[in-house]
């Protein structure tokens, strides 16, 4: 990187609730948010967003007739992005770039408009403007009333993380001095979860009390499970003011695949995204790394041998979200972003309460953030607190 970028607003919407404070005070509960509903004849591990948080989509509908035919995933990132401009305090500033993505888009509507055209063989007028991926970026611009480019794509799991690389790339082309970006997924739907479920990676209905084992390096059967929700950020060029965190390092690599879903082994594509996202720094000073680590056999034990590899007898302390607010497939990165940083400003490192952490950081000072997603796309960003950057340029 030429120089590091400031992260002046972070906001989502997710099973943890949609206020910075209430997040933060359930990541300190070791409770999870994970409900069992009937997908297709059998109880389903879910994380759905609360109440409270479905109040404010139905009331972000309300607004405007043109939201009310918008698919979730539209509506939480643009739920998301207004509190994440507040922050930033960009509400009066109209001159920036936008790239939030999805993994899947409109699934909701995609079913409802195609099991309609099976009935009538007939599709709606609203069927393809409203399920396109550059719509969640669009209504976006719409709503904020930005100058700027919009961007949506996908590049599954690790589609926030690649949103964050690519405003990082307009911010130091100098073709923009401000971008917004994320990701967002609303996947609670039946065709959705069947086809992870075909896969075999889904968790089972089986109720027990952490139903997802996210780092558990001795579980015996795959148990990841589908969350919804959104993450938008604010960035700006240099270390600002305001900076809640600043992006000091950013890494990414695609390996080759030997099956359509998975990774090699040991995560060649994560060992390359983390050395770069390192770069100079010696790996002992990187205090703890949030792992992707979606609670699968395969991809969980892959992460952590990568780790290995980088970081040797300097492994720092290590967690992952996913056992307590499920995969958000695009989302996932930015939501991991997030932790991160509420780690970093208040100190304290949140573990994974059934997994024995033979290490927890003294400080929070540096975290690295992973991401990979189908295809080998491996996205590392290195976190860094700015007080502590600012004392060390002193």
């Amino acid at each position: 990187m030429q120089n590091p970028v400031s992260i002046t607003g972070i906001s989502s919407i997710s099973p943890l609730g949609i206020s910075s404070e209430e997040i933060w005070s359930l990541y300190k509960e070791s409770s999870h948010k994970i409900t069992f509903e009937d997908f297709t004849g059998s109880p389903t591990p879910i994380a759905k967003l609360n109440l409270e948080a479905k109040r404010e989509i139905e009331k972000l509908k309300e607004e405007n007739s043109q939201y009310a035919s918008l698919d979730d995933s539209v509506l939480f990132a643009l739920f998301a992005a207004r509190n994440a401009i507040k922050e930033a305090n960009w509400e009066d500033d109209f001159n920036f770039g936008i790239n939030v993505g999805s993994s899947r888009g409109a699934t909701g509507l995609f079913e409802q408009y195609h099991k309609e055209f099976l009935q009538t063989n007939q599709s709606s007028t609203l069927s393809s403007p409203t399920t396109t991926l550059g719509n969640i970026s669009s209504w976006i611009a719409q709503d904020l009333r930005s100058k700027g480019p919009d961007i949506s794509h996908s590049i599954t799991c690790s589609t926030a993380l690649h949103a964050v690389l690519n405003g990082i790339a307009w911010l130091q082309s100098g073709l923009s001095d401000k971008f917004l970006v994320g990701g967002s997924e609303a996947p609670l739907t039946p065709f959705t979860i069947a086809q992870m479920k075909a896969l075999k990676i889904y968790a089972s209905g089986k109720v027990s009390l952490y139903p997802c084992q996210a780092m558990n390096m001795n579980k015996t059967r795959n148990s990841m499970f589908l969350g919804e929700g959104a993450g938008v950020a604010c960035l700006e060029n240099g270390i600002k003011q305001n900076a809640l965190a600043l992006i000091t390092g950013i890494g990414y690599a695609t390996e080759s695949l030997a099956h359509n879903i998975s990774i090699s082994t040991d995560a060649i594509c994560f060992q390359r995204s983390m050395k770069m996202a390192i770069g100079n720094y010696n790996t002992d000073e990187i205090d703890a790394i949030v792992l992707h680590a979606p609670g699968t056999i395969k991809g969980d034990k892959a992460e952590c041998k990568a780790i290995e590899k980088v970081f040797g007898d300097n492994t720092p302390a290590m967690t992952t979200n996913k056992w307590k607010i499920g995969h958000t497939f695009g989302a996932s990165g930015i939501l991991s972003m997030e932790l991160a940083i509420l780690m970093m400003k208040h100190q304290e490192f949140i573990p994974v309460p059934f997994i024995e952490h033979t290490k927890t950081p003294k400080k929070l000072n540096k975290i690295l953030v992973n991401a990979v997603g189908f295809g080998g796309n491996a996205v590392s960003v290195l976190l860094e607190s700015p007080s502590t950057l600012n004392q060390n340029r002193k």
